[in-house]
């Protein structure tokens, strides 16, 4: 098994209620538009906006999940490397 797959996942209890809070307060978002005594452009306008406050929350969850992967593999990388080169060196040898 990897350790680090082990290490980053998360209950399911974690993702059910991960995806319950953002449908519910999507939702809520979504009704309060459609209460609200506005025009139709101006509801347009504000659905258009909750949409890519979703997208852009969206994207920037992956940016950040992509960069602390990134850095946790180049740190796992550099640490294969130096035992490779401990166990490589012999203290005793002539250089």
């Amino acid at each position: 098994m990897n350790a680090f797959n082990e290490i980053s996942k998360s209950t399911a209890a974690f993702f059910v209620q991960a995806g319950a809070s953002f449908g519910v307060s999507f939702l809520g978002a979504i009704g309060g538009i459609y209460f609200l005594p506005l025009d139709p452009w101006q509801r347009l306008f504000l659905g258009m906006t909750v949409l890519f406050l979703v997208a852009s929350s969206f994207t920037l969850a992956k940016v950040i999940r992509d960069q602390q992967e990134a850095s946790t593999i180049r740190v796992r990388l550099d640490e294969a490397r130096m035992e490779k080169l401990l166990a490589e060196h012999n203290p005793f040898s002539a250089a």
